[in-house]
């Protein structure tokens, strides 16, 4: 006689593979069944923070604070005054770098670049913008305690900088604006100072002014040297590509980084020989 329905033996249907948000199939216990360790997750929080960062420029951002805040202290600022200068100049480049992949993330995103958040879409530009613009709402007051005409000079250095990302970055002017905006900078430490007390007061002498605005160059030249090829397929002519093209790229680095040194040098020896005011 057959065998009732409800006599029957029902195989249990075969046990679906969990996965877990890394992509691997784990076991009941939560091991993968790879053998491998899952990725530990990190925070969309630490994620956002460390894209953030990356976005800033964070090289040039460390290089320029503490090279600034180095000249206040051969100065003779005190170190209050001193750590002043550091975070007003480190905040004034990471609203330059935050605005320069926001500009930028079109030509980025065309080339590929991994290292850039905002191009390669772990960074949304939203979050980028609101970054900036607090930024700018802390900048200013910050600027502002190192004194007013100290805070007008570095202000006027990033405004500078914001219309350099904007314009003449292309072209065989692209210098300029980092002449300018370098050349700033010893007017933002001879007048600086916890609420303008600083006791210099007077202006920059000429020559560390105009070496300030060549080491503004020579920054440019450096910085530009690892994108020589994006740009050029972009289209852009600004100078470093042009002396790229007549001397090779080794050899421009080689020239450049020469003359950051020699420029470097000359800042040294003007400061302690004729200070740096007047």
């Amino acid at each position: 006689m057959a065998a009732s329905s409800t006599d029957a033996t029902t195989s249990p249907a075969p046990a679906t593979p969990e996965v877990d948000e890394t992509g691997d199939d784990t076991t009941g216990t939560g091991r993968p069944r790879t053998g491998r360790l899952p990725r530990p997750r990190v925070p969309r929080s630490v994620r956002t923070a460390l894209d953030l960062a990356q976005a800033a420029h964070p090289r040039q951002l460390v290089l320029t604070a503490l090279g600034v805040a180095g000249a206040a202290f051969v100065a003779g600022r005190p170190m209050t005054e001193v750590w002043l200068v550091l975070a007003t100049v480190a905040l004034g480049q990471a609203v330059l770098g935050w605005h320069n992949d926001l500009v930028d993330r079109g030509s980025d995103a065309r080339e590929e670049r991994p290292r850039k958040p905002v191009a390669a879409g772990r960074l949304d530009h939203g979050t980028v913008w609101f970054a900036l613009a607090c930024a700018v709402l802390a900048l200013v007051p910050l600027a502002v305690a190192n004194g007013t005409t100290a805070a007008a000079a570095y202000v006027g250095s990033v405004v500078i900088g914001v219309l350099g990302n904007l314009v003449l970055r292309g072209s065989v002017l692209s210098w300029v604006p980092w002449a300018a905006s370098y050349a700033l900078y010893p007017f933002f430490l001879s007048y600086g100072g916890l609420g303008g007390s600083y006791e210099g007061g007077a202006p920059p002498t000429v020559a560390i002014v105009v070496l300030a605005g060549a080491l503004g160059v020579c920054v440019h030249v450096l910085r530009a040297l690892p994108g020589l090829v994006p740009d050029n397929r972009s289209g852009r002519r600004h100078l470093p590509l042009r002396l790229a093209l007549r001397t090779g790229a080794p050899r421009l680095l080689l020239l450049a980084s020469l003359a950051t040194a020699l420029v470097v040098a000359g800042l040294v020896a003007v400061a302690a020989t004729s200070g740096l005011t007047r």
